[in-house]
């Protein structure tokens, strides 16, 4: 019965915190910020920043499992 009623009260929450997102621009507006940075050839920019973070990141994941797995490696013997 408790488990019932968190799952109700979890599911009425994220109604209401949903709710908010109705109020947001039509998808069919455009973002001004988005078109000058287009029209500028900004955006390229732009994304070779996040390329770069996430190439950052999955080289630092991939190294730590190297690292990681050396480590367990060592453990066993």
């Amino acid at each position: 019965m408790k488990n019932k009623v968190s799952v109700a009260v979890f599911t009425l929450i994220n109604f209401v915190l949903s709710l908010n997102l109705f109020a947001q621009q039509s998808v069919k507006q455009e973002v001004a910020m988005a078109d000058q940075m287009r029209a500028d050839g900004k955006i390229w920019v732009v994304v070779a920043v996040i390329s770069t973070l996430f190439v950052g990141i999955i080289a630092f994941l991939v190294s730590m499992d190297r690292k990681v797995s050396k480590l367990e490696k060592q453990l066993k013997k």
